[in-house]
């Protein structure tokens, strides 16, 4: 019998250690929240200012797609964009709900996860791990709540350990 982490661990701790994370206090434009949100990747040369452009360029074009569920985005533009120098997530937390669609409260987000793209094992490797963390309501209820970083590690631990 193997022991084995469950995949969202693995997400939520990468994101706090390589400080992958942000937490905005301030009001923001969707473009700004697009911009602060791919700052964590930024830092670490995951992807320079182009992605963030590439990604506000995508939401013009095709509407707030990356709103995937009331409260919740996935900022991304397409796997080796423009700006994409890794495959890596980001995490980012605003205290005010950002707004996608005026009139539209579905199209708000406060939790943010930016992801950039260049390898596509390691990118669908990465959305497994997301998927993990967004179809657990324990999980998803924390985020809501979530302040600091450390808290990311709380909610990794959730998960806890399962046999296979």
């Amino acid at each position: 019998m193997i022991i084995k982490r469950r995949r969202a661990i693995i997400l939520l701790r990468e994101i706090y250690e390589k400080k992958h994370y942000l937490f905005c206090p301030e009001s923001l434009s969707w473009e700004e929240s697009i911009r602060k949100g791919c700052e964590p990747l930024r830092k670490d040369g995951t992807v320079d200012e182009t992605y963030a452009e590439e990604i506000i360029a995508c939401i013009r074009k095709h509407g707030p797609y990356i709103v995937i569920l009331p409260g919740i985005a996935l900022p991304h533009s397409t796997e080796k964009a423009k700006g994409a120098h890794a495959t890596a997530v980001g995490f980012m937390k605003t205290a005010v709900p950002v707004h996608f669609e005026e009139g539209n409260p579905a199209k708000d987000a406060q939790i943010f996860f930016t992801l950039s793209s260049t390898n596509p094992d390691e990118h669908l490797d990465n959305m497994q791990k997301l998927y993990s963390v967004l179809t657990n309501e324990n999980a998803l209820e924390r985020l809501k709540k979530i302040e600091k970083p450390e808290e990311l590690l709380e909610i990794d631990g959730l998960f806890g350990e399962r046999q296979e």
